[in-house]
């Protein structure tokens, strides 16, 4: 590659471009590249607030639910500087006994109504069962909480819309458990949707995979009864709506689209211990002009893990744990950057990372190839309770509010009623709609 530069003495003379000179060049082609597309000052200087410290004091926090999920929860709290674990809470001794080892000094109850009288916490993480979600929400709203409720919202939409108009109404910050719109990397990559980087919108496969039963035992009956919600279509919203739903909502969010239709299918392939709830499930879900989501998971197999595919007609995009991939087409444009970004095998293919912090990079004068880590340095779900904890003290807007957060528990749970049925079911405007 050339480019003309003029000399000391006035004079026209051809140089090979610098690595270094590109790399500035580059940061300043990405600024306009998404200017240009309308993402707009206020996407950067959010992108920037999220770099600085969270103010005031420890936000004091009780957690409600400390199971499996609940102990990660507590566990990502107890790292975050702006969180304070003031209280733990479940119905079932040796999970409290369990978080309070890690939580030390927060205070312990088997009662979620005592959690919220307590004086000692102004915010609450729901970890729940999602069939029990509704109740313990409502109650945290009514006083006065700043509330985190898991995803899905609840195991049923009429529950779900309950939930998310009290969330809507309250005037304290109500976030929903969605943790991909709080990643760094997914933000990042939107940046990168929003401009039109895969040309014209082909498709979308996900999964969700991984060998285990979802069987819980227990002493007595009546508690593996509790332990095993999942395992009955009466209390659970199935693998596409305690799974899926992750995936689903990052494809309403990158296709900035609500789906229209959806046909499902399931069974129970191999853990056949009287579950009525499938193993193995696939749906196809279809979005505005004519783009379609293929969803499938299984709990038989673990081979492919989690990842999300978006196809288009200049380049796909896999997302899969905490990383990212663009793959681009042969005859697509190059804008230049992508000579010097890191590359790696993606499934017989190149793929460009994607990298969180690769444009803060490029704009010191990095080089993202070199300077970027490959993972980011913390979890989705933390990012999430970050960003939990920076709403609050900065009343600010959360990553997934009561709309994202109810549109989700729609999408996932008319899927699930679709695979339950094996059927076809049709998405009506007005079951997206809060009001």
């Amino acid at each position: 590659m050339l480019r003309i530069l003029r000399g000391e003495n006035g004079n026209m003379t051809d140089t090979g471009i610098g690595r270094r000179d590109f790399l500035k060049g580059a940061a300043a082609t990405v600024a306009l590249l998404v200017t240009a597309e309308g993402l707009g000052i206020s996407d950067v200087a959010a992108a920037e607030a999220k770099d600085k410290p969270i103010p005031g004091p420890a936000v004091r926090i009780g957690v409600i639910g400390l199971g499996q999920w609940g102990k990660e929860i507590v566990t990502e709290l107890s790292k975050l500087p702006s969180a304070q674990i003031t209280a733990v809470c479940d119905t079932y001794q040796p999970y409290v006994t369990r978080a309070s080892k890690i939580a030390t000094g927060a205070k312990s109850f088997a009662d979620h109504k005592e959690l919220l009288a307590s004086p000692d916490v102004e915010a609450v993480v729901i970890a729940t069962p999602s069939h029990l979600h509704k109740d313990i929400t409502l109650a945290a709203i009514a006083a006065g909480k700043h509330v985190y409720c898991e995803a899905p919202l609840a195991s049923n939409i009429d529950e779900a819309k309950a939930i998310a108009l009290a969330g809507q109404g309250s005037k304290q910050v109500f976030q929903v458990g969605l943790q991909g719109r709080a990643n760094p990397l997914f933000g990042h990559v939107s940046t990168f949707v929003k401009t039109g980087v895969l040309g014209d919108q082909a498709e979308v496969h996900a999964q969700s995979n991984k060998r285990q039963s979802w069987k819980r035992m227990a002493p007595d009956s009546a508690r593996e009864k509790e332990l095993n919600w999942r395992l009955n279509k009466q209390t659970s919203a199935g693998l596409v709506g305690e799974l899926g739903i992750h995936n689903l909502d990052l494809a309403n969010w990158y296709l900035n689209a609500l789906p229209v239709s959806v046909i499902g299918f399931g069974a129970v392939a191999s853990w056949k211990d009287g579950r009525d709830v499938p193993d193995t499930v696939q749906c196809v879900i279809e979005y505005p002009n004519n783009v379609r989501m293929i969803y499938s998971s299984t709990l038989v197999s673990s081979f492919m893990g989690d990842f999300t595919l978006f196809q288009g007609s200049t380049s796909s995009l896999m997302l899969r744990d905490d990383r990212g991939w663009m793959i681009k087409e042969a005859d697509s444009n190059l804008y230049g950057w992508e000579v010097y970004a890191r590359k790696e095998p993606c499934f017989e293919e190149t793929g460009i990372c994607m990298l969180a912090d690769a444009s803060k990079i490029l704009a010191a004068g990095g080089d993202p190839a070199k300077d970027a880590a490959l993972k980011p340095e913390h979890t989705s779900l933390y990012y999430a309770l970050e960003n939990y904890t920076r709403n609050i003290r900065e009343n600010a807007k959360p990553a997934a509010g009561a709309l994202e957060g109810y549109q989700a528990a729609v999408t996932a749970i008319k899927a699930n009623d679709a695979i339950m049925a094996g059927s076809r079911i049709a998405y009506t405007p007005d079951m997206f709609e809060l009001k």
